[in-house]
């Protein structure tokens, strides 16, 4: 695709879709985010450890990287961890760090210019993104010019009203994915209740073919040059399908310790026992908190006694080591459902032992007894 190629000390501050010759990559985020007086967080904005996920893919592999939201300017991200190693990356990158507080505005954007976009997740987008015509229409001619249009968690609503020249929608007859409607009966209980439809609904409803994995599990979906990633455990490998739609071979880069961690869940959800000596043999490239939450939500939304079995190999495997009531309760009401009640009786025992002001924790021992 021809680009505009200007002197490059006049983007010093700021990433260019105009500079350089390696293909670039416009990244939205959304406007929507706002902080009260005190900087506390009133609207929800985009996710941080999805921009830093991608961008890190993004980078590595020589891309020219834009930032673009609505409003352009300094968008407001959700609230994120710092400490993250990829989080810390983007953050000690100056050039990433000013070129995110001046956003280009969407609308000034030219389509001809843009090789792929790149629009990253938060509840924000919910809010914004799907009804800001310049980026529906950035993305119709950007998807019909043969770039590549890409989205990950909720970014994928900017696609739900974006109608190509031909009258039909942009998502009709594709294979897309996005934040599922079980993620959101999960993880979305704040702001859930303001969005206007859920995105899984949504798509649908535009006559997409909506694909999924499990609950937080890693989904990437291409077809033809439309790429969706489902959740944030999602986001680098979105971001290096698009490298390599732009024919690129992208770099190999170590996994992010959390993307590690959710890919080898995946695997004992779909394995069982047999994944369990990976995580014992390499614990410390595991975050154990991290496989320990998930088994917990795995085992709150288990359909059958195999996907409750390998929930509570999850808890199982981090007891000791979280030592938590909160853990405990769960995998004694995993046992519970497995018709494991001494088992049960046994781990609620000791947790109204070192904790006898949990009510929990008593209910449950008298429904045992």
């Amino acid at each position: 695709m021809y680009k505009l190629i200007l002197p490059t000390f006049l983007f010093a501050a700021n990433f260019t879709v105009y500079a350089g010759d390696a293909p670039n990559v416009v990244m939205v985020l959304s406007s929507h985010g706002k902080l009260d007086a005190n900087g506390e967080l009133v609207q929800p904005g985009y996710e941080f450890d999805e921009l830093s996920k991608a961008y890190r893919v993004f980078k590595a592999n020589g891309l020219d990287i834009t930032f673009a939201s609505p409003a352009g300017g300094k968008p407001v991200a959700d609230k994120f961890d710092e400490s993250k190693p990829y989080n810390q990356a983007f953050l000690q990158d100056t050039h990433a760090v000013s070129a995110l507080s001046a956003t280009y505005k969407i609308s000034t954007l030219d389509a001809d210019e843009v090789d792929a976009v790149f629009v990253v997740g938060g509840k924000g987008p919910m809010f914004d993104l799907h009804q800001h015509q310049p980026l529906q229409t950035l993305l119709a001619n950007v998807y019909e010019q043969k770039g590549v249009v890409s989205a990950v968690c909720h970014g994928p609503v900017a696609f739900v009203d974006v109608k190509l020249s031909n009258g039909q929608y942009l998502v009709a007859n594709k294979r897309v994915n996005g934040f599922t409607n079980q993620e959101e009966m999960a993880f979305g209980k704040k702001w859930r209740p303001h969005f206007d439809f859920l995105l899984e609904d949504k798509l649908k409803e535009r006559g997409a073919q909506f694909t999924q994995a499990g609950l937080m599990l890693k989904h990437v979906e291409k077809d033809g040059n439309l790429i969706t990633g489902q959740n944030p455990f999602s986001t680098a490998d979105a971001a290096t399908e698009v490298v390599r739609s732009l024919g690129l071979e992208p770099v190999k880069l170590e996994p992010n310790k959390d993307d590690k961690t959710m890919a080898w869940v995946a695997k004992i959800m779909a394995e069982g026992e047999q994944a369990v000596e990976a995580y014992l043999q390499n614990k410390q490239d595991y975050d154990t908190m991290l496989v320990a939450m998930s088994g917990i939500y795995q085992l709150q939304f288990a359909q059958n006694d195999t996907a409750v079995n390998r929930a509570v190999t999850l808890l199982e495997l981090t007891q000791k080591e979280v030592n938590h009531p909160m853990l405990d309760i769960n995998l004694a009401q995993g046992y519970i459902k497995l018709n494991k009640h001494q088992q049960a009786k046994a781990v609620v025992e000791k947790v109204v032992k070192s904790h006898p002001d949990n009510e929990q924790a008593k209910a449950l021992l008298t429904q045992l007894k």
